[in-house]
């Protein structure tokens, strides 16, 4: 009896242990929910790389064009702010993306950036790849990762509307991301789209999630097992839980499956306790 009570208490920390939503070991995060990137989002990536002598690599591959050259919007974005040495790195193929030749410039990158469009075509070209493997690397060594709109949602690791007939089936024919985040949803333009339901679709088949939403023009700044949200808008939060800083007591609040709420510039967020950091 009390071997069986042995292996169900290891059982049940394993199970626990599982449904932990966590960062990255080392290195940055930066999950941004769509929208132009914004001058305190941009320099704050840049400071995380390194500075502007950091090398850095930008993958368009989700926006669904035949080809990408290095002018590519976010490159050009970056060269403008300064930086001296950026690459676009792009393919379908998953062969090529398992290369030494298409992965070399990642070797030396100190930042990685994802564009936006669908995230299905990330998965489709790098999962499982060197590329995605080097990527990790990058984070290893203290490096920067970050994304908009389907470069966010892509970090995660459950993909929100991964479905490749369209974007609005949350739970569709793709739902593995990279998982940067373990135990977590992330879903962006929210609030400019009016998306703030749509997570309940996932959370209610998997209770066991993080549900994110980054509005456009905001991101987090993932460092471990914590995030501080920067930019203009909101990131909703679905953990079950209600939390404002005028408190609930008074409020008419819905049933707990049905809770969500929101934070934005200068709030700090525990991802592995899911709590919001208090400030006091």
């Amino acid at each position: 009896m009390k071997k069986f009570l042995l292996l169900l208490l290891v059982s049940l920390t394993a199970n626990a242990q599982e449904n932990l939503t966590t960062g990255p070991e080392n290195g940055s995060l930066v999950i941004m929910g769509g929208g132009p990137v914004v001058d305190t989002i941009l320099k704050r990536y840049v400071e995380l790389a390194g500075g502007i002598n950091a090398p850095m690599v930008v993958i368009p591959t989700a926006g669904g064009s035949a080809n990408y050259d290095q002018d590519y919007y976010f490159a050009k974005q970056l060269r403008e702010f300064g930086v001296k040495k950026v690459t676009v790195l792009h393919t379908y193929d998953k062969k090529e993306a398992d290369t030494e030749t298409f992965t070399k410039p990642l070797l030396d990158a100190k930042a990685v950036w994802f564009g936006g469009g669908r995230q299905w075509r990330l998965v489709d070209s790098y999962l499982g790849t060197k590329t995605e493997k080097l990527i990790w690397v990058v984070l290893s060594k203290g490096g920067v990762v970050g994304g908009s709109s389907a470069g966010a949602t892509i970090q995660g690791s459950y993909l929100a509307r991964g479905d490749t007939k369209n974007n609005q089936i949350m739970m569709g024919d793709h739902e593995e991301g990279f998982g940067f985040i373990k135990n977590i949803a992330i879903d962006q333009h929210v609030l400019a789209r009016n998306r703030h339901f749509d997570m309940f679709d996932i959370i209610e088949k998997k209770p066991e999630l993080l549900g994110i939403g980054i509005d456009e023009r905001t991101a987090i700044i993932v460092q471990g097992d914590t995030f501080d949200v920067i930019g203009q808008g909101k990131v909703l939060i679905y953990d079950g839980t209600f939390w404002s800083q005028e408190g609930s007591e008074l409020k008419n609040l819905p049933s707990k499956e049905k809770l969500f709420y929101a934070l934005q510039m200068t709030d700090s967020y525990n991802l592995r306790k899911r709590k919001v950091i208090s400030k006091n």
